[in-house]
């Protein structure tokens, strides 16, 4: 049986390699502070893994962008600097240190706009978050005419939010879209008249759990 080891994100290698050639360096006074740097280094890259995901084949649904825990399913009105009239089903996804924090695109579309806003870094299980908080509302249109927004929160230790797509931009449902450092919180704001596959509490795998489904509330309003 052949071991597929995960990928590591660009990031990753980057600060890993820094951290282990200071201890290398610190070695030369202490040894213990040679193995302290190396176990950091280890633990810094493991934070930056990015296992290959398989988006699910079914038509007309949305995936989660994250890993994490759903921490919250409401209609809501959406915050006013994203420009959205009216209600949106909202699923807050929270990502704890020990998740995986590449994020990927809920559904395929186009990029039509992207909106950074710098903030403060109060704990994103809070509601403030999503108004304080910097972060970055992705807008993707999908090819049925339909919007979707994704918001990456950073959180009380994120202190950056890497954005890897363009506004104009095609992506296919699952893509990698960027990585936020550490803990952090990721909400998808969805059109109302959706059938949500999922629930509070639940664990949400990136680019594989179904977190909505377009098709079955357009079956259940034919009938």
């Amino acid at each position: 049986m052949t071991i597929k080891l995960p990928y590591f994100d660009k990031d990753g290698w980057i600060a890993t390699l820094v951290i282990w050639a200071v201890s290398y360096l610190l070695g030369f006074v202490s040894v213990s502070m040679w193995w302290i740097g190396f176990l950091l280094g280890f633990a810094c890259l493991l934070f930056f893994r990015d296992p290959e995901r398989i988006p699910p084949k079914k038509k007309g649904v949305a995936v989660s962008p994250a890993d994490g825990i759903i921490l919250k399913i409401s209609q809501v009105s959406p915050p006013e600097e994203l420009g959205i009239d009216g209600k949106r089903t909202k699923i807050s996804i929270f990502m704890s240190i020990l998740n995986v924090h590449v994020n990927r695109t809920p559904v395929e579309g186009i990029v039509e706009k992207i909106i950074y806003t710098p903030g403060k870094f109060f704990n994103v299980t809070l509601d403030k978050a999503n108004e304080y908080n910097e972060r970055q509302a992705t807008f993707v249109k999908m090819d049925n005419g339909q919007q979707i927004v994704f918001v990456q929160i950073a959180g009380l230790i994120a202190r950056r939010i890497r954005c890897d797509i363009n506004e104009g931009d095609r992506l296919e449902r699952g893509q990698r879209i960027g990585i936020i450092r550490f803990g952090s919180r990721v909400d998808v704001y969805l059109p109302t008249d959706v059938a949500v596959s999922v629930e509070e509490g639940q664990i949400t795998v990136a680019g594989e759990t179904i977190l909505a489904n377009f098709v079955e509330k357009e079956k259940k309003n034919e009938k």
